[in-house]
């Protein structure tokens, strides 16, 4: 029995049952298997999840009141110095928010100072786009955008913004809620699919949903939109995560968030519930069979890994082919993870930095038996979102590193990775003073970001001449 198996039976007071040998896994079960739980939630989240997906979109009507963050002390919020200390120093110089803990390993924080050699040149491509959230590469070099309000659009290398794309379903936009992640399928050159993330409207409610459908041949609409997955609905409207990737294996995978509060946190470690979660879909929606719950009796069968917070950045290992993701902590505690297959990543367990209201998760705990590490971490917190590994040849001090949109950090973080470990840290675009939302490797090598604004900014980098 996998580790996070047996600590969600601890949690629960129960015991997971697997299912019996040689039970079949392809596709989505059409017959729901008896559920282990001892004490059962009131709404199975998966019987939520499967009767969403068969229900059209809803359109915006009367709109139920949208509670925020419960109320809490002030946050301590550490603003990210504009100057850098000289090469090989440590980068961070704030104390930590909370410094009692320690790193499992050297160099999980805190990494050295590192410089681009290469003069690098941070132009403004575009401006006056409405908070965008995800951008991708059409494979003529054109980019696909999404505006958190709603929107899509077409941006050229020349910074020019199409009208609006047609046929976007309704979203919210409040929060954390939105227009959220945009993909281009792999086979885009003969069948023309994008998909995206976004907070959609429901009977009661509003949830996280992925979509998929043709870009028109004349770039002006989504046609034949198909629902892939509705996750369970909630009022609130902070933590919905909606990072996504398609994997070398064909896969497409997305993260899900656990709503914030004290009262559902605990779901991102109960493998009956999408929550909390990344989840690994077939790219029309089914469920691949080697997924690593698919055969556990009461699991959600999309769960890939659990134990996370707020994944909104998911990428690719240029060389192994595996997942990482940033996720958001709390008060300190943002990570960089590198996801494998059923492993448990330990949210709400265990935790790096603070509460909000500046008490403790888990005692202050940062191991626990059965969870795993992050790759690295921030304390105090940069608000990680996309992320991206470069592998052009552009600027070659680059290749294999890792770059992470700083939201609260308001920079682009380059991290030097060796052997998945992290070795030095730089932050670029610290003159742009912006929230940095994605960041993209264009096919030439270049590299793109997005600026979380209502005057978002599209800046290129590459090499200055």
């Amino acid at each position: 029995m996998k580790p996070s198996l047996i600590l969600a039976a601890l949690l629960t007071g129960t015991t997971l049952v697997h299912a019996a040998e040689g039970a079949k896994a392809e596709g989505p079960k059409t017959e729901q298997q008896p559920r282990p739980w001892a004490e059962r939630p009131p709404v199975d989240p998966t019987l939520l999840v499967e009767q969403a997906s068969r229900e059209p979109f809803t359109e915006p009507n009367d709109l139920p009141l949208f509670p925020g963050l419960p109320p809490t002390a002030p946050v301590q919020r550490q603003p990210t110095p504009r100057e850098v200390p000289p090469e090989g120093q440590i980068l961070e110089g704030r104390p930590a928010v909370n410094p009692t803990q320690q790193p499992a390993f050297p160099g999980q924080t805190r990494a050295a100072a590192v410089r681009t050699a290469t003069p690098i040149e941070e132009r403004v491509v575009a401006r006056g786009l409405s908070h965008p959230w995800s951008l991708a590469f059409l494979p003529d070099g054109r980019m696909l955008v999404t505006e958190k309000s709603g929107t899509l659009r077409i941006v050229t290398q020349r910074g020019e913004v199409s009208a609006p794309v047609g046929n976007v379903p309704p979203v919210l936009f409040a929060g954390d809620c939105g227009l959220l992640a945009v993909l281009v399928d792999p086979d885009f050159a003969t069948n023309r699919l994008i998909y995206l993330s976004f907070v959609g409207y429901r009977p009661k409610g509003h949830a996280l949903m992925v979509v998929r459908g043709r870009l028109s041949d004349d770039d002006g609409a989504i046609e034949g939109i198909t629902q892939l997955l509705t996750l369970p609905a909630h009022t609130g409207i902070n933590h919905y995560a909606g990072g996504m990737v398609i994997g070398h294996d064909g896969k497409l995978y997305l993260g899900t968030s656990e709503w914030i509060s004290d009262e559902t946190r605990i779901a991102a470690q109960l493998p009956a519930s999408p929550m909390g979660k990344i989840l690994r879909i077939n790219r029309d929606g089914s469920i691949p069979s080697d997924n690593p719950y698919v055969n556990v009796s009461g699991a959600e069968p999309r769960v890939w890994s659990i134990g996370h917070r707020d994944p909104e950045g998911l990428t690719l290992d240029p060389k192994t082919g595996g997942l990482w993701i940033s996720d958001h902590g709390p008060q300190g505690g943002d990570e960089i993870d590198r996801v494998e297959p059923g492993h448990n990543y330990g949210w709400p367990l265990v935790a790096y930095g603070k509460r909000y209201d500046g008490g403790l998760l888990g005692g202050g705990r940062t191991q626990f038996p059965g969870t795993e590490q992050p790759a690295y971490y921030w304390d105090p917190a940069i608000a990680p979102a996309g992320i991206t590994f470069y592998t052009g040849d552009r600027v070659p001090e680059w290749q294999g590193n890792l770059f992470v949109s700083a939201l609260g950090g308001r920079h682009l973080a380059r991290l030097v990775m060796a052997d998945g470990k992290v070795t030095g840290e730089e932050r670029l675009l610290l003159s742009h003073n912006q929230r940095v939302r994605d960041v993209k490797q264009a096919p030439d090598g270049t590299l793109w970001v997005l600026t979380d604004d209502a005057d978002g900014r599209l800046i290129r980098l590459a090499p200055r001449g």
